[in-house]
């Protein structure tokens, strides 16, 4: 190598060095403290409701359910996992918990097709369509108590609809609709759809008013008739609003207590067979005066509901979520 070979190359690497120092080093961003100030101040309330009534009360029922306790003063007397052991090992228990399950079920198949027939006759101009919309809502606005006490009159055996049947000569179909094992929870489910439906069409009424005219309009220039429209367009379109549904009403069936405990009372629910979670809870907690017992029963309740609510997140909600994020987030979860 010559003499003028190096000193080329060692003004090169002297620029290259000279440049890399002359470039603006980054600093670090700091951090905006009036906009986590604005943020702690919105969000401050909501978390100390949501703290003090749903995290508190969940630690302590986990707390209480490892005694024997009658509920007065503090618990003494530990009893380890025998709350949840004796249970679990409960018949009536297990008979309640395949009871909800029955009832997310069929709630589901019941309520969801009616409630988009009714939300595709609504959403058309028809005559009527506002008196309509009001009968199918009005159930879903009163209150269980007057539900339950309504149909519990209407339903047993000297009630209002055995004696209909008795007097149009269809003497043949009484029943006791309400402690019969074979019929009481079909009697339960058509309940639960004629007091639930009308807010299932509302939600699928407000989806469907949401999808843009102009694709049922470019339907009609393809020739596509109504019922194919409606399949291959506001079904599937429809898709997150049911989705969203399907998620409250299947908690909603977790959790499903006051008319059962109004129609079936305290004790008839076990034998003809709707009893649920909350009702034996009820039963066999606050009307046994085993507060523990109870305690332990609403923690099992609540970790059910989670563990039923976190997988149909992750399997069904997630296309939803996934779509509502945006920006560089957004794109790193779908990778």
């Amino acid at each position: 190598m010559t003499i003028t070979q190096a000193l080329a190359q060692a003004h090169e690497g002297s620029s290259r060095g000279a440049g890399a120092s002359s470039a603006p080093r980054r600093r670090k961003p700091r951090p905006d403290w009036r906009k986590r100030g604005e943020i702690a101040l919105l969000s401050g309330p909501a978390l100390l409701v949501f703290v003090g009534f749903v995290i508190f009360p969940v630690l302590m029922a986990a707390f209480y359910g490892f005694f024997k306790w009658n509920g007065f003063g503090w618990p003494t007397e530990f009893v380890g996992l025998d709350n949840y052991v004796l249970m679990l090992q409960d018949e009536t228990f297990r008979a309640a918990v395949s009871h909800n399950f029955i009832i997310i079920f069929l709630s589901l198949i019941m309520q969801g097709p009616v409630a988009i027939l009714f939300a595709l006759l609504l959403n058309q101009k028809i005559r009527g369509r506002s008196v309509i919309r009001v009968l199918i809502f009005a159930p879903y606005v009163i209150a269980e108590v007057v539900v339950g006490t309504g149909w519990s009159l209407m339903l047993q055996d000297a009630g209002a609809l055995n004696s209909l049947l008795e007097k149009w000569g269809l003497g043949a179909l009484q029943h006791s609709w309400i402690a019969d094992p074979a019929i009481a929870m079909w009697s339960l489910m058509i309940i639960i759809t004629w007091k639930y439906v009308g807010f299932a069409v509302i939600l699928m009424l407000a989806g469907m008013q949401s999808i843009p005219e102009e694709l049922y309009e470019a339907a009609a220039i393809d020739g596509a008739g109504f019922w194919k429209t409606q399949w291959s367009i506001t079904l599937p379109l429809l898709g997150p609003t049911i989705r969203i549904w399907a998620f409250l009403s299947i908690i909603g069936s977790l959790q499903l207590f006051d008319l059962v405990n109004i129609i079936w009372g305290q004790y008839i629910a076990a034998t003809a067979g709707t009893s649920t979670m909350a009702t034996y809870m009820y039963q066999n907690g606050h009307l046994a005066g085993n507060y523990g017992f109870g305690n332990a029963v609403a923690v099992m309740l609540f970790l059910i509901s989670m563990v039923v609510a976190l997988i149909y997140q992750r399997f069904v909600l997630r296309r939803d979520t996934e779509g509502a994020l945006t920006g560089d987030s957004g794109k790193a979860r779908r990778r």
